[in-house]
């Protein structure tokens, strides 16, 4: 990820609050989503059903963007996602969502795109 993260962004990062997850469409219009999604060491997690549009999305196009507004306070995540189905990464991004907001729902088709974050935008008081 560039650069260092500000104890407020870091902060602003672990509030529960969703966000919105953009891709990119066959056709190369955007498809935005609401989505739950956690952040650590430079990586941004979001739990999905295996059969969702935003997967099918990835699986073309790995370039999406993460945004999350609260009032004047909003951070946009920029990076390249990865879809991944492996049980031990999948349980990890379940259990940093349920840690953030409440355990989700069963889904045996769950897969977590993993995002490696490229940009980090924000506004002044965040930074």
């Amino acid at each position: 990820m560039a650069g260092e993260m500000s104890a407020e962004l870091a902060a602003f990062l672990g509030e529960r609050h969703l966000a919105t997850l953009v891709t990119l469409r066959a056709d190369g219009s955007p498809h935005a989503v609401p989505v739950g999604f956690t952040y650590a060491d430079g990586v941004a997690r979001v739990i999905t059903s295996a059969r969702s549009v935003k997967v099918a999305n990835l699986r073309r196009d790995t370039r999406v963007s993460l945004t999350q507004v609260d009032g004047r306070r909003w951070v946009s995540l920029a990076g390249i996602a990865a879809v991944h189905d492996d049980h031990g990464r999948v349980a990890t991004a379940v259990a940093m969502y349920a840690q953030r907001y409440r355990p989700p729902r069963p889904n045996p088709e769950r897969v977590v795109i993993e995002i490696d974050v490229r940009q980090v935008l924000c506004n002044s008081s965040l930074r």
